[in-house]
């Protein structure tokens, strides 16, 4: 997969472009759905499958709060380049692009330059400037420059429709294994193992300390599988504020059961299977130790059960 950074100056492709538009933050089982008839709409016709996404989140140019983001950009790409896409254009969203009018973005960018014979987009797909654009206006525009159309319906579960925002909120709760069910895989962050205090080597449980580029970190004590090279360690990982040792600040600090190698400065994946429980605050170092023997034990019979 080609990845681009800013809009071509001439035309790119030598072949028309099916494109589907959005943030993507989380690549979550709606986006695949968007995604696969994406392909759908571009193979039998001989189109070129392209995404276009926004960096940063469209919402934290025009909103009043800036979004976190579930992804580094680096995910999000690398999860749609596993769906076959042959390019995706990451388009810095600026004031500048903000201000374009829905038909200046569609006609100029989407048509003129992506060279579009289809668009794909959301259901509560909205465009230009003050997201004034829905679907409706989108197919309006469609039929005036001959550019199919087609809008997916949102993914359910549980009643409710599948979004961004609803991961983002089981994320800051810990609900990892709700949220791995609507990202259609495990939550992931990534990062490289830094020197901590020693207090886990002193308790005689070592633990590699993480710093992250990602956004969201579910707070809580988690079963969880890291990523070292091309191997996967089972492991119990702790995201919080170390309230036993009043240090401040959000920390993540990974075991690895059975695991006693040097990894500082190694770039790891931490992948969150399932909460143990939330972080708690105990009375003395001894107390911390005991709740972590019965986390790590806890954590062996899980892995055992489920390997």
């Amino acid at each position: 997969m080609q990845i681009l950074n800013r809009i071509p100056d001439s035309p790119l492709f030598p072949r028309p472009t099916a494109v589907a538009i959005g943030n993507f933050d989380g690549v979550h089982i709606g986006h695949q759905e968007i995604l696969k008839i994406l392909l759908q709409e571009a193979e039998p016709r001989r189109r070129i499958p392209l995404v276009l996404t926004f960096s940063p989140h469209t919402q934290s140019v025009v909103g009043k709060k800036r979004i976190r983001l579930i992804q580094t950009l680096d995910q999000r790409t690398a999860a749609i380049q596993a769906f076959q896409i042959h390019t995706t254009l990451v388009l810095p969203f600026t004031r500048d692009l903000s201000s374009l009018s829905g038909e200046e973005f569609i006609r100029d960018i989407v048509c003129t330059k992506l060279q579009a014979a289809a668009v794909i987009v959301g259901e509560d797909f909205h465009f230009g400037k003050g997201r004034g654009g829905d679907v409706a206006a989108l197919h309006s525009l469609g039929t005036e420059c001959k550019l199919e159309i087609r809008s997916v319906s949102d993914v359910t579960r549980n009643g409710q429709a599948v979004s961004s925002s609803l991961i983002r909120g089981l994320l800051d709760t810990g609900r990892v294994s709700a949220a791995a069910d609507l990202l259609g895989r495990p939550y992931v962050i990534t990062g490289m193992v830094i020197k901590g205090k020693s207090r886990g080597k002193t308790l005689g449980f070592p633990t590699a300390n993480i710093h992250t580029p990602n956004e969201i970190l579910p707070p809580g004590v988690f079963f969880t599988t890291v990523r070292i090279d091309t191997r996967d360690h089972q492991a119990l990982t702790n995201i919080g504020q170390c309230p036993t040792f009043n240090q401040d600040g959000t920390h993540i600090e990974s075991h690895l059961l059975d695991w006693r190698e040097n990894i500082y400065g190694k770039r790891i994946e931490i992948r969150f299977i399932k909460k143990l429980r939330d972080e708690s605050r105990f009375v003395s170092p001894e107390e911390l130790k005991r709740q972590l023997e019965k986390d790590i034990h806890a954590a062996h019979s899980y892995f055992k059960r489920s390997p």
